[in-house]
């Protein structure tokens, strides 16, 4: 009896044994699956406001793409999410373009010329019917093609006309698009997003996140080229980031450069930080 017990208890004991061998075997190969998965994609973010459905296999090895999904069709979108993509599209806030196919509508609206845009003018936000125009019908084509956040620009309309109605308009739209469920950065907006926090204590009605252009680059206008930021407007920029950060904002940088040392530089700061960047050695983002 005692010998068939310990001969029964050693079968149980090897059945037990390879069972943990082969779940431990079973693990391992969906370990490696996930990790060849995500390991498909190369870069954390990528920002292609110029390009269009021709380069979408190349946005498929990104993470988060910021397209301009007026220009791209649900299917296209679907096929950017379907890779494993996060799709957040561009939309223009503080002013118009002369390009868009609401131009006509609302360019009686623009209070002035935008610098070193030529075809673009900055917008009047307060007018109620250009934030109903954002929200109750752009922002709904765009959720309407499955993106997963929006990228917000020229929310600097209220550094360049710094007024209340100015100000509450802007926060009007982007509660509109908060409303909406979708992820919210906003790109740029230092003076209007460091405004909302001190009078709020944080940006949670109006943002999820923070991208900011040439926190350690500048762009030469006058000959076409990039160059270094200068030390104290670098260190502003830094500054603002970095309270947008300490208040929960994710952040995001978004820098153009071709300056090996420069490229160095970002990446370490991004990594120090736990931020993400973006490096373009072209204004046109394609």
């Amino acid at each position: 009896m005692f010998v068939f017990m310990k001969k029964k208890k050693l079968v149980t004991n090897l059945i037990i044994a390879v069972a943990l061998i082969l779940l431990a075997i079973g693990s391992l190969n969906f370990s490696s699956s996930a990790s060849t998965k995500a390991s498909t994609k190369k870069y954390p973010y990528g920002v292609f406001i110029g390009a269009d459905s021709d380069a979408i296999s190349k946005m498929k090895s990104y993470e988060i793409v910021v397209i301009d999904a007026q220009y791209f069709t649900k299917k296209e979108i679907r096929q950017l999410k379907d890779s494993g993509c996060t799709v957040y599209s561009y939309i223009n806030v503080g002013s118009i373009e002369d390009f868009r196919p609401y131009y006509e509508d609302y360019k009686h609206l623009s209070l002035g010329a935008y610098e070193n845009w030529e075809e673009e003018s900055w917008i009047d936000v307060s007018d109620k019917s250009w934030q109903k125009f954002i929200t109750d019908k752009l922002a709904k084509e765009l959720v309407a093609k499955e993106i997963d956040g929006f990228f917000v620009d020229n929310t600097d309309v209220y550094y360049n006309y710094k007024t209340k109605k100015i100000f509450d308009g802007l926060t009007t739209i982007l509660k509109g698009l908060k409303k909406t469920g979708k992820y919210v950065c906003i790109n740029g907006g230092d003076t209007y997003i460091t405004e909302f926090i001190t009078k709020n204590g944080s940006a949670d009605d109006v943002a999820d996140a923070v991208n900011q252009e040439s926190v350690f680059s500048e762009i030469d206008w006058d000959n076409d080229s990039f160059t270094k930021k200068s030390a104290e407007d670098s260190k502003y920029f830094k500054e603002y980031v970095e309270l947008a950060a300490g208040k929960g904002l994710d952040i995001y940088l978004l820098e153009y450069t071709t300056d090996n040392k420069l490229i160095g530089q970002i990446k370490k700061y991004c990594s120090d930080n736990d931020f993400k960047y973006y490096i373009s050695d072209s204004l046109e983002l394609k």
